[in-house]
Order: C-alpha cells, then structure tokens, then sequence
C-alpha cells in the first residue's frame, strides 16, 4: 500500500514513511491511494486461525515489501498477546470484547501494532510519539510504548474530561511516558498536536509521529478485529454481521470500513454516538458542520471534529448518498445510555461501559425499525466495565469488579505537567525537555 495526503494525491509515500511521519507534510492525513483485495485471503480465515496469525497474514499482504512474511510474525508475536472474543447474547445480538488487552480497551490493539512496527523498522534511531487522547488512547498508548528503547511518548489530555482511572492509566508509568494535562477540550489536544506537526521548528528539531488514529500504523491494524469476528462463522451462524460502532473520532468505524473494501462480507455499518453527532448530521443532510463537543457519560466520544472523516469521506469519493447506503447511524444521551447498561444487566446479566452502552441502544434501535430474521448485529465493546466503575453502579446498582492490571495502577502517584491549550506552551515544552 501506499498512502498521500488528499492535496498532494500524486507524492505518494511507502507504510514506512507515513508511519514515522504520522501527517503529511502539508498537514494532512496520509489516506490509502489504493485498496488491495484481500477477498481470497478473507474467504481461507476460519475459526482455526488465532487471531495473531490472522494480523500477520494480513500484514503481510497489506505491507510487502517492506514487512515481509517474517517481520510480519515478530510484529504479531509482539503485539498479540491478546484476543478479541465474540459473544453471543441472543438471535441478533453480540459483542466482540476488545478489552482484554493490557489497558482493557479496544485501542491496545492499534497502539501495540504500531510500538511493534516502529520497534521493527526504527533501525536504532530516537523518535517522539505525540499524541491527543480523550481518554484510552493515551493509557493504550502509554502502556504499549513505555520502556521501549529509542522512544519517547508524550500525551495530551483535557484536564477534568477522562475518568479517574483513565487519568491514573496515562499519567502513573513515568520513565519515557510524558503526561501533559490540556486546559480544554479533547478538540484542543487534537489541534494542538496537528499543529505541532505543521510547524517546521519542531519537525526540523525533533522526529516526530503520532500515535494516534490521525497515523495509520495505528489505525489499520483496527481493521484485523473486524476481520477476526468474520471469521467467526459458526457464532456468526453463517450470516453476515452489522457492526456497531460506538464512535467519536471515527476511527474505529474507519479501520471497519477499510476492511470492507479489501473484501470483507459485511452487511454494513452502524455508527453510535452520544449527543456530539457531527457524524450522523452529515448523514442525514449532507453537510458536515464540525462544532465544539460536548461533555458526556461516554467521554471518549465527546469530539465535535472527528479526524478521521476525511479518510471516510475519501473512501466515498466525497458521496454522501453512498455513504449513507453502507453507514447508518445512532444517537443517544446520557440518560438513554444508563437505561441501556441498566437494560444488559436485567436481560443478559453482561455490564457494559458507557460507550459500549452507546452502541447497545443503538443495535437495539436498528433491529426494532428492521424487524429482520436475518439480522446479526455484532456490537464492538471498546471497554471493560471496570474503566467507568461509578457510571456502571450508578446504571446498575452492581459494582464492576477490577482486573488485577486496573487495581495496580491506582496506587500510583500521579505525574503530569498543567498546560494551557496553546502551540507555544507545546512547542516550549517539547524543544526544552527533547532538543
């Protein structure tokens, strides 16, 4: 594959080159120039396959050359520890836990390919990983990069807007993992790091990347998930699933669609979001009108400018009426996500995270307007139960008990440095503490 940003679609870059550059030069996001199809590949996976062999064949074929076969293995055997699982809960309705990783959420699987990747093809250089998080991103990051050699991590993170856990995550590892907290928005650290980026002191002085979805080293790995859950034919029950996608920077919903255009038997897609609905707006009419985001139970998706629209936007050629024929959408608020983590634990005895709640209501919404035998509605769980503690009694009474890697964390010391939302506090920071 190779990847240009959508002004210079004629200078494209190898996987390499994107993935230590995390944006184009010009600022924008690196987007696929082409799609392989991986039909023939996708059809051979069965349920034998584990799921680290599953990333290393599609690495393989997405990357060649430049990860070949066996580099492609070393990265997976690094990376996959874990597993996402895919439970059943009724006729139409499942989950696929992707919180079994090392933070318990769904981003450990993008950010532990990408620290194997750069970990691979860094060849004994220093790089810094700049990143934005609105809440697991940066403790998924955090715990994926941290002691590696050659590289330091730093994070952003809106003061007052992750949970306590999530804060303890991203701000107790110390050591080559840097904690900024951003007095503002999720939006703020977004831009802050894009224009950190765009500024030609910084890029001159420091190496920098991301890893964010904005790089897609990160985000094409999200894809193998989706991928794996196909596979899943007899759970499945030989139909083709509906994913439901609890959404905010879209990135998730991305890496699904990318799998969809190599060839992955897909249904189509729904997109979940709390009250920030920049997304399913556009949709409806056509226009996409970024705004400030708004603060919520799920705050991970609390983003009024998703990043990653410009990579949907571009697998559709900028048609929103295509778009819309693959891609519906749901949105719910706060009081309609208690009363769908309530509504698991009465009928299934399963608690969910908020943002995994977001996506229940909305399956269950679609089932209901398309009453379909046929239907199978897979709904990503992005987040253990444990991560959101208060919400989760607070909507069932029951309090989540926490995985041993959870309990650790929270002893802790916190360590972090305040900073106001503006380019010169970053960029002082940054040539102080690297150059």
């Amino acid at each position: 594959m190779k990847f240009a940003s959508r002004l210079h679609p004629h200078d494209p870059v190898s996987f390499r080159e994107a993935l230590f550059s995390g944006l184009a030069p010009d600022g924008g996001l690196y987007l696929p120039v082409d799609h392989p199809d991986l039909s023939t590949l996708i059809a051979g996976l069965d349920e034998s396959v584990t799921f680290g062999d599953l990333a290393a064949a599609v690495s393989a074929a997405l990357f060649a050359p430049e990860i070949d076969a066996a580099a492609a293995q070393r990265i997976a055997r690094r990376a996959f520890f874990f597993a996402p699982r895919l439970v059943r809960l009724d006729g139409r309705m499942l989950l696929l836990e992707l919180f079994h990783g090392p933070t318990c959420a769904f981003k450990d699987f993008g950010a532990n390919f990408l620290a194997a990747c750069i970990e691979e093809l860094l060849a004994g250089e220093r790089c810094q990983i700049l990143v934005a998080t609105s809440g697991d991103t940066g403790s998924a990051v955090a715990h994926a990069f941290y002691n590696r050699a050659n590289i330091d991590v730093i994070l952003l993170y809106p003061s007052g807007r992750v949970s306590a856990l999530q804060e303890q995550q991203l701000t107790t590892l110390g050591g080559n993992v840097h904690a900024l907290e951003v007095r503002g928005s999720f939006d703020d650290c977004q831009r802050l790091v894009k224009a950190a980026f765009r500024d030609r002191r910084l890029r001159a002085t420091l190496r920098l990347t991301s890893a964010n979805s904005i790089n897609i080293g990160r985000l094409l790995p999200q894809s193998f998930y989706y991928l794996h859950a196909v596979s899943q034919h007899s759970t499945l029950r030989q139909k083709r699933p509906w994913f439901c996608v609890p959404s905010g920077n879209f990135g998730n919903l991305t890496a699904g669609l990318y799998a969809w255009h190599w060839g992955m038997p897909v249904a189509g897609f729904l997109a979940a979001t709390n009250i920030n609905d920049v997304v399913p707006d556009y949709l409806k009419c056509g226009v996409f009108s970024p705004r400030p985001s708004r603060h919520t139970l799920s705050n991970a998706m609390d983003v009024g400018h998703p990043g990653n629209f410009e990579r949907m936007e571009q697998l559709f050629a900028g048609d929103w009426r295509a778009m819309k024929t693959v891609v519906k959408s749901g949105v719910v608020n706060d009081e309609r996500t208690l009363w769908s983590m309530n509504q698991m634990h009465r009928r299934f005895g399963v608690l969910v995270d908020p943002h995994t709640a977001v996506g229940c209501a909305v399956a269950e919404d679609f089932i209901e307007e398309k009453p379909r035998r046929d239907a199978q509605v897979v709904i990503l769980a992005t987040a253990h139960p444990g991560k959101f503690a208060e919400t989760v009694k607070r909507a069932t009474g029951e309090e989540p008990e926490l995985p041993e890697r959870l309990v650790r964390c929270l002893a802790l010391p916190k360590q972090s440095v305040s900073m106001a939302p503006e380019l010169a506090a970053l960029s002082n920071y940054l040539l102080e503490t690297f150059a």
